[in-house]
Parts: C-alpha cells; sequence; structure tokens
C-alpha cells in the first residue's frame, strides 16, 4: 500500500529492539507515566454508555466525539486486549491520535472487563462474539457517522476480525478492520504461553486473571464460577476448568478452535482491512500468520520488531502503531484506500 508507514519501516533503537523488552513496556506503568498528555486527551468530554450486547447483554463502552474538525472523518471503535480495558495505556494513546485526525472515537469494554463485571451473571469467554457483533450493530444506530472503521489488540484483535468476518451478514456497515498482534490459532498461542514464552508472561496473565474471575465471584456469590483449588492450577488447567464448569464447549480443545481466526477462515472475509504483527512477538507465534489465508482486500503485515502489541519507537514510549492505524483510516476516509482496493466500500 503505497504511502502508507509499513512494518518494515519500524527500527526502534538499541534495547528497544528486544521483543521482551517491547512487550514488557507495552502495558507497563512506566510506559503510562512517560507518555506525553496528548496521549490522554481522549479523556477529555468522554461519555461513559451502556451498549446493548442483545439477548439482555450489557456491554459498556466510552464515547468521545472529535472537535478539530468541522464534521468527523467518520467513527473509529477501539477493542482493548484480554484483562485490558478501555483505559489500557495502548488504546487511550491510540484513541487521542484519532481523535486528534478528527475521528469521533468509540472504547467498547467486553464482558467482565473494566468497570462492568456486575452486569452479566454469565462469565466472560473468548467465544462470546455475538454479543459483540451485536453491540457494533447498536453503535452503528447511535452513531451514525460514516465510515465506520475498527481496531483491535491481541485479543481485541481477534475479536476485530471475527466482527469483520461476519460483518457483511449482520449488516455492519463496517468499511475497514486492522488487528494488531491478533491471536491466530487459540491452541498454538496457549502451548507458546506454557512451553516457549519466559515464566514472568504467564505469571502476569494469570495474576489478572484471578483477580478478574474472584471479582466476579464476589458479585455473584450465588453463582459458582470456579472451585479454589481450580483457581490455583496453570493457564491450561484453569482455562479447561472454566470451560467445563462455564461453557457447553465439549473439550478445552473444541473451545480453542471456536475462536480461531487460522488457516482459510478469514479467506471470505468481505471487509478490507489490515493485520499487523511482529515476528518477534514473544506471546503469538509468527507462523500462525504465515498460514493464513486472506482474500486480496486483506493486508498482512510482519515486521521485524515490535514484540506483542508494542512498536514502541522511543524512550517518550510513543507508538509506531498511532501513525500506522491513524494513516490506515485516514486513507480510508479520504478514499485513497477505496482507489487502490476495490472492495473497500462498506457491505
Amino acid at each position: 500500500m503505497t504511502g502508507l508507514p509499513s512494518g518494515a519501516e519500524f527500527r526502534p533503537p538499541g534495547p528497544l529492539r528486544s521483543g521482551h523488552i517491547q512487550t514488557i513496556l507495552s502495558s507497563s506503568g512506566i510506559r503510562r507515566r512517560l507518555l506525553p498528555k496528548a496521549a490522554l486527551e481522549i479523556l477529555d468530554g468522554a461519555e461513559h454508555v451502556l451498549i446493548d450486547g442483545g439477548d439482555g447483554v450489557r456491554l459498556t463502552g466510552v464515547y468521545t466525539a472529535q472537535k478539530r474538525q468541522a464534521s468527523s472523518r467518520g467513527l473509529a471503535v477501539l477493542f482493548h486486549g484480554w484483562e485490558g480495558s478501555v483505559d489500557s495505556t495502548y488504546v487511550l494513546q491510540t484513541g487521542s491520535r484519532l481523535l486528534r485526525e478528527g475521528w469521533d472515537v468509540f472504547r467498547l469494554n467486553f464482558r467482565d472487563h473494566g468497570d462492568n463485571f456486575h452486569l452479566n451473571e454469565a462469565l466472560f469467554h473468548s467465544c462470546r462474539i455475538d454479543e459483540v457483533v451485536h453491540a457494533m450493530g447498536d453503535l452503528a444506530r447511535r452513531w451514525p457517522c460514516r465510515p465506520m472503521v475498527l481496531a483491535g489488540f491481541s485479543l481485541g484483535g481477534n475479536f476485530a476480525l471475527r466482527v469483520a468476518n461476519r460483518a457483511k451478514a449482520a449488516g455492519l456497515p463496517l468499511s475497514y478492520v486492522l488487528a494488531v498482534c491478533p491471536i491466530i490459532d487459540p491452541s498454538e498461542g496457549l502451548y507458546s504461553l506454557e512451553e516457549s514464552a519466559p515464566w514472568f508472561y504467564r505469571a502476569y496473565f494469570i495474576r489478572k486473571w484471578r483477580r478478574s474471575l474472584q471479582a466476579k465471584q464476589a458479585l455473584f456469590p450465588q453463582h459458582t464460577y470456579f472451585e479454589l483449588a481450580e483457581l490455583k492450577q496453570g493457564l491450561r488447567g484453569l482455562t479447561a476448568a472454566l470451560v467445563a464448569r462455564n461453557t457447553d464447549f465439549e473439550s478445552l480443545e473444541q473451545y480453542l478452535d471456536g475462536y480461531s481466526v487460522g488457516g482459510d477462515i478469514l479467506a471470505d472475509m468481505a471487509v478490507p482491512g489490515t493485520i499487523l504483527t511482529a515476528a518477534d512477538d514473544p506471546v503469538i507465534p509468527v507462523n500462525s500468520f504465515r498460514q493464513l489465508q486472506l482474500p486480496a482486500h486483506v493486508e498482512l503485515d510482519i515486521s521485524a520488531y515490535g514484540g506483542h502489541c508494542g512498536f514502541i519507537q522511543g524512550w517518550d514510549m510513543t507508538s509506531f502503531t498511532d501513525d500506522y492505524i491513524a494513516a490506515r483510516f485516514n486513507a480510508v476516509a479520504s478514499g485513497r484506500l477505496a482507489a487502490r482496493i476495490p472492495d473497500l466500500a462498506s457491505p
């Protein structure tokens, strides 16, 4: 895509070329403290709203209207990663950049993320795509500014791709999707965390997950989401126990397959888009991306550096993904991408 940033251009200095340092810094408190004030602009004038997920499901999110231009470029929706929220540093940073570019921005919390543990008794799991698709329809009706574009990070990138894959059938007016380091094959991802990635990644994820599960249990004491012995297990054991206790899936493998976007699952996706990942991502194996079968209007961009959702450019903690996402979204709004990709019209 000529004239747009590419992953090959991302060349961070010195120590920031480590995928582990990129990954650790991506969600660290250090990054949030060092970010310029402009990265928190999205918080000014933000409107907290309840979103309809269908079948009685309620989700939360935050809408911020742009004030830089006479009219908005469109509606940009952002999805956080697993155990993140609308207030995750990378979501705030990207949202603030898009706001300055003239986009209205909506940040969506998945079930049991952020402030919405109390809204739905049933537990979050990664196959709950129907409620997210329904929520996107609610957003499209409430804020009809077009084009409507979507970006997601990690598990949020996986959700974003599945939303785009269902957009045409669901009647969603989605013009473009961009996924940063999305989970492709959950079975491979779980194996990677268990066998390949350093121990501190497992410790980080399971600590946050246990804390969320305990918060959910405290709100719904009448419902047994887990036994204490199950909560003490590792990632695979706890996932298997929760799947068996809280879902209709017959096995852990069936559950993991349920939210895979690997192989040819995205081959017929009607919505144009981009998948950006890094070859040095220690969490999501890069081979999963190389095995994808994608339509011509979906771009796969594998950077040599970036870690997992890092892409941090320097010691000011700003991210290359902000430039990357903003450039592509702006090209959608101006029609420049449509000129090169005939399918870039809304379904």
